[in-house]
């Protein structure tokens, strides 16, 4: 029977994400789950009900059935344990299936342990492994890699809406000085500190146009565990809950191409009525491949239930799951923050940035900060609970990116192209 009790992130650990470590997997979940004792004294193996295991790729780790290790490992294989796994939306899918399993009824205590280990062979392999989550029937074998995928869609997006290469990079330059202000972030650990400027952006080598490495999501390896409980048990963990108040999913097309041909929906007319010279009239539920679908629709899906009517300005942070930089800024139209096609002025006017109206990845995000794909949401899942605890200088220093009296907050992840996609959002008391 569902409970009418509220659920709520009660802490977490971490095991920073970086290039190959020296531990392994399980090594890594067990210093992250260690890290979390640390942050929740009072836990205890007996009050976790069960666990939700967070990873992305069998290959990737060389074994099947990695969660009955990582289970075993930290001690708690008696308890009852599953494993999500959705691309790159694995791990926010993680904290939407805790979350349903907990307003269920079914479980008081969730712990979710999220890993991934992607260092281990080389990057190209690496890829290749990446790839096998698009078609492998149709688009894998003529080439089908995400960097040429997520190129694509952005070129579509810059010819329709007219955002330019200069607006790539001053995301690209926004996200990477936001991750010099965060100790957990991959590019401190590899770069150090210092800030980044446009000139640095534009020596930058080329990877597929329009993105140039900056603007790509890094290889990782890392984990992060997180705490969820009912509210009754959650005030036992903590005094700073951090409250799920809406959650919404969406879904669309494997393949990308196929979402201009997609007649089972009416769609939106003003499309080509504001694009005549670009596009044929629009029959899809959301316009062609220059936006994400699954993210728009979540996001519709999540703000009736959290109240949200105006995102922009009711939403304190937001933590967007973006392993290309266009990514963001089509996001940022997605989640219904601007208008289609007006995510470019967010960034050229600071909207965006720390200090702005709604600031987007102030962890750094997956280009900077790190990208272990079954560890990705929980990690910044645990910075928005930082930020709404208050406890951002507490744990990077004086220089950590508080955004002041932070209550409402937001974060996405998706797999695939945009293919799958969650919305949550959360508030603090």
């Amino acid at each position: 029977m569902a409970r009418d009790e509220r659920v709520a992130i009660c802490n977490g650990g971490i095991f920073r994400p970086d290039l190959w470590h020296g531990e392994n997997a399980e090594e890594g979940v067990a210093i992250a789950y260690q890290d979390l004792l640390k942050n929740v004294p009072n836990l205890t193996a007996d009050d976790i009900d069960a666990l939700c295991m967070s990873y992305f790729s069998d290959h990737l780790n060389g074994q099947l059935c990695m969660g009955w290790i990582i289970q075993d490992y930290l001690g708690l294989h008696n308890k009852p344990g599953y494993r999500v796994e959705s691309g790159g939306s694995t791990s926010i899918d993680a904290v939407v299936n805790a979350y349903y399993m907990i307003k269920s009824g079914m479980f008081d205590v969730i712990l979710i342990p999220g890993w991934e280990w992607m260092c281990e062979v080389d990057v190209a392999t690496t890829n290749e492994m990446i790839a096998s989550a698009a078609d492998t029937d149709w688009d894998f074998p003529v080439g089908g890699y995400y960097n040429a995928y997520y190129a694509a869609l952005e070129v579509r997006h810059m010819q329709l809406y007219g955002e330019t290469c200069e607006d790539l990079g001053r995301i690209a330059v926004k996200n990477h000085n936001n991750s010099t202000h965060w100790p957990y972030s991959q590019w401190v650990s590899q770069h150090g500190t210092s800030p980044i400027t446009l000139d640095d952006y534009w020596k930058n080598r080329l990877v597929c146009w329009p993105y140039r490495v900056l603007n790509c999501a890094v290889m990782s390896e890392g984990a992060c565990v997180l705490l969820m409980a009912t509210e009754s048990k959650a005030r036992r963990f903590t005094d700073t809950p951090m409250w799920i108040t809406g959650v919404g999913l969406g879904t669309d097309s494997m393949r990308p191409g196929d979402r201009t041909v997609d007649y089972a929906y009416e769609g939106m007319k003003d499309e080509a009525k504001i694009y005549p010279n670009f596009v044929e009239p629009i029959k899809t539920p959301y316009p062609d491949m220059a936006n994400f679908a699954s993210l728009h629709i979540a996001a519709k899906r999540a703000y009736p239930q959290a109240g949200i009517t105006n995102p922009l300005k009711e939403l304190d942070l937001i933590e967007l799951f973006a392993p290309y930089d266009g990514v963001e800024l089509c996001l940022w139209e997605d989640l219904m923050l601007c208008p289609r096609g007006e995510g470019k002025t967010l960034i050229r006017e600071g909207v965006v940035e720390y200090g702005g109206e709604c600031p987007s990845n102030l962890s750094g995000g997956l280009t900077a900060s790190g990208h272990p794909v079954g560890a990705t949401s929980l990690y910044y899942t645990l910075f928005l609970y930082w930020q709404l605890a208050g406890k951002i200088k507490e744990k990077c220093g004086p220089d950590g990116l508080q955004v002041p009296d932070a209550r409402k907050a937001l974060i996405t992840g998706h797999g695939g192209t945009g293919c799958q996609g969650a919305v949550v959002t959360f508030e603090r008391d």
